[in-house]
């Protein structure tokens, strides 16, 4: 399909409100409009690559000299620009004569703008008419044909390359509109096809804006909360999945980023709770899930999970194993002549704080066994579990110990078999968002003597 015309965009309603009056470069309004942009900066020229529509207010052109305006309009020309819209009557009074010459002497479409008509409706309008045509055009290679927002969506997760303007404009088509100061967190929901778990908690969350579509196997969302809803926006938006996903499905939440921080953050909480979704569907859980309820976690949750796991578990697993038996080998050694729960109730403990009530409940064991098992813990290691100073190496240890050793995953699936098959990176090749951290090692803990 070919590309939006200036013929066409003077032909939408927002430019029609502004009485457009074509003064030159008639033979032009068949050329194609890559994009609108609006302008008062006097070297406009230099911010073009080709097949742009400039509006501008005209203050550019008020200056007294006459070749100063020709030269305007000779380098719009030069860099290709589709056509000059100016607004006339405030800045400008009237179109200089000179301007109108030079522009039919490049043959550039000259158009004058006789009424006030914010610049942002225009823009907005004009560029979502674009990327509509746009994405019409690619519809045969798409594997989700005309839905604009399924394409947005994988864009995004899939970091391709994208500017802010079309991100903008490609969200405004979705009818998505992060309002000032909205937070926007990515969703990713496994085990359906059915948008109305994400419609629910929209609709429970109140107010909150959405942009979701659904995939092989899998949803996908971005959802918008208003800046002034108060608490943590990531506790809410599991809160309220915990209420309405079903049984089985497997929902992990993203960060929190401000919608108006450019949509390479946009891109990031997506890529973040894509990540987190194959962490949740591959890795053992570190805690005992509900077992007939969904699974719901969050970036947060799987923090240190992601970084231990930075490039496969397989290319990290001696590290691991070495940092594993420099901290726990005691206590390895006394579970594997004892039957006994030891690691896993040491690391339970340190999630939760250390507190006894959460970690009993959670290990569905009374406080006093609780504490035996403490005891035994400290003993065994000759140390405090409750020490702030080795905190961060326990736990490191603990969720090392977990991935190298225990085979499965956080649904009861094996890592190397059916959970790995039912990963969504596998179900769109074409996107390829969904895909295990593979960047280099990052060292969380030195291991002594390693």
């Amino acid at each position: 399909m070919p590309a939006l015309t200036l013929r066409e965009i003077l032909a939408l309603d927002p430019v029609r409100a502004s009485e457009p009056e074509l003064l030159a470069g008639h033979t032009g309004l068949d050329r194609p409009v890559r994009w609108v942009h609006s302008s008062e900066v006097y070297e406009g020229a230099n911010f073009l690559d080709g097949g742009e529509l400039l509006l501008t207010n005209g203050f550019g052109l008020t200056d007294p000299d006459e070749e100063s305006r020709r030269r305007y309009v000779r380098e719009l020309a030069a860099r290709g620009a589709a056509g000059l819209a100016v607004e006339v009557g405030r800045s400008l009074p009237a179109m200089p004569a000179e301007v109108v010459d030079e522009a039919q002497r490049r043959e550039l479409p000259l158009v004058a703008l006789h009424r006030v008509v914010p610049f942002v409706r225009i823009t907005e309008a004009a560029n979502r008419a674009i990327v509509a045509r746009g994405l019409s055009g690619r519809a045969v290679v798409r594997p989700w044909g005309d839905d604009h927002t399924a394409a947005l969506l994988a864009d995004l997760a899939d970091g391709a390359a994208l500017n802010q303007p079309e991100v903008e404009a490609r969200a405004a088509l979705a009818g998505f509109h992060p309002g000032p100061g909205a937070r926007l967190i990515g969703v990713s929901l496994h085990g359906t096809r059915d948008v109305g778990t994400v419609d629910r908690a929209v609709r429970l969350l109140g107010g909150a804006g959405v942009m979701r579509a659904a995939f092989a196997g899998d949803v996908l969302a971005l959802l918008s909360l208003p800046g002034a809803r108060p608490g943590d926006p990531v506790k809410g938006v599991q809160e309220v999945f915990r209420t309405v996903a079903d049984p089985g499905l497997t929902v992990a939440v993203g960060h929190a980023v401000a919608g108006d921080a450019g949509w390479l953050r946009w891109s990031d909480t997506l890529r973040t709770a894509r990540t987190t979704l194959e962490l949740a569907l591959t890795v053992p859980a570190a805690e005992p899930a509900a077992p007939d309820g969904p699974l719901v976690t969050s970036s947060r949750a799987l923090a240190l999970e992601r970084e231990l796991t930075r490039g496969g578990i397989d290319a990290n697993r001696d590290r691991l194993t070495a940092l594993v038996q420099h901290t726990l080998g005691p206590l390895l050694t006394w579970e594997a002549a004892h039957p006994s729960d030891l690691v896993r109730t040491l690391e339970t403990h340190l999630r939760n704080g250390c507190s006894p009530t959460r970690t009993a409940a959670l290990l569905h064991i009374g406080r006093q066994s609780l504490y035996q098992r403490l005891e035994r813990i400290e003993s065994l290691l000759s140390l405090d579990v409750n020490d702030p100073d080795l905190l961060g190496e326990l736990l490191t240890a603990t969720c090392a110990h977990r991935l190298v050793e225990r085979p499965v995953g956080a649904r009861g699936r094996d890592i190397s078999g059916s959970a790995a098959r039912a990963r969504p990176a596998t179900t769109h090749p074409q996107t390829n968002y969904l895909r295990t951290a593979s960047r280099k090692v990052t060292e969380l803990v030195q291991v002594k003597g390693a």
